[in-house]
């Protein structure tokens, strides 16, 4: 499904977006089932407690309508062609993602982005501690977000490459103190999609969820998909990004030559 162009691309930038991935069919279910439970059932499902940890609507992340837009569509198929045949499985709940719009004439502030799993106390890992669970993080878009500041799955292109070369010199450990203000090459892009779009990015792309001072709310589903041996690989993928990667391996080799003799 993929080519050869498209598996450069994820090696160099650490994303690709592949169009029109998920039918409307299963979106208009999805988009109902959301919107009932923001209405009806209020922002937190029916998990108050371990709102900033889950999320919204609680209370659907395992249900079919959500998870079978990962499960029964070419998402975990393309997944496997980039982390390898029998490495991935189907995932077991997903992310609800609402991104709601700015109060009018509030101003975006500064748009840091972050790596997952870096503890903040309030997103159920301990500040001072860091984790790394999965291997892949897809990103599908259930409405059209054709403008900039919509609220859209933001990037910084070739980051997870310069986290490697920064984690080689100094140390992963030092994600024990948050984030290192390092300077990136890649000015941030904020990805414009249609309703169906999927983004596959590398766990160490610095990302973020852009401003939304559109005057809608941009609906995902996000998941985060393991490697089967993430677990045992754990932190070590932090210094040696491609080890995973088995599906892409023939383009990743390369890099890995180059990266290993600097």
């Amino acid at each position: 499904m993929l080519s050869t162009d498209q598996k450069r691309e994820f090696v160099e930038e650490g994303y690709i977006q592949i169009p029109a991935l998920v039918p409307e069919s299963m979106m208009k279910p999805a988009l109902r089932a959301i919107n009932h439970s923001i209405g009806e059932v209020g922002a937190t499902g029916d998990d108050r407690k371990n709102f900033r940890v889950a999320g919204f609507c609680a209370e659907l992340v395992t249900s079919p309508i959500l998870t079978d837009i990962i499960n029964r569509t070419p998402i975990l198929e393309v997944a496997e062609e980039l982390l390898g045949k029998g490495n991935v499985s189907p995932v077991p709940y997903v992310q609800i993602a609402p991104r709601f719009p700015l109060a009018v004439g509030k101003e975006p502030g500064p748009d840091n982005g972050h790596l997952d799993g870096i503890g903040s106390g309030t997103n159920g890992t301990p500040k001072g501690e860091y984790i790394r669970n999965f291997s892949l993080f897809v990103v599908v878009y259930l409405v059209d977000v054709t403008e900039p500041e919509s609220g859209n799955f933001t990037v910084w292109p070739h980051s997870h490459i310069e986290y490697e070369e920064w984690f080689r010199e100094v140390g992963h450990e030092v994600l024990k103190k948050g984030l290192p203000d390092l300077p990136l090459s890649r000015e941030r892009v904020m990805i414009t999609g249609k309703a169906g779009d999927v983004v596959l990015a590398h766990h160490q792309v610095q990302h973020t969820a852009g401003p939304n001072t559109s005057p809608h709310v941009r609906h995902a589903v996000i998941s985060r998909i393991p490697h089967k041996d993430c677990e045992e690989i754990n932190k070590d993928a932090f210094t040696d990004i491609w080890r995973e990667w088995e599906g892409i391996s023939e383009l990743t080799a390369g890099y890995r030559e180059t990266s290993s003799s600097n």
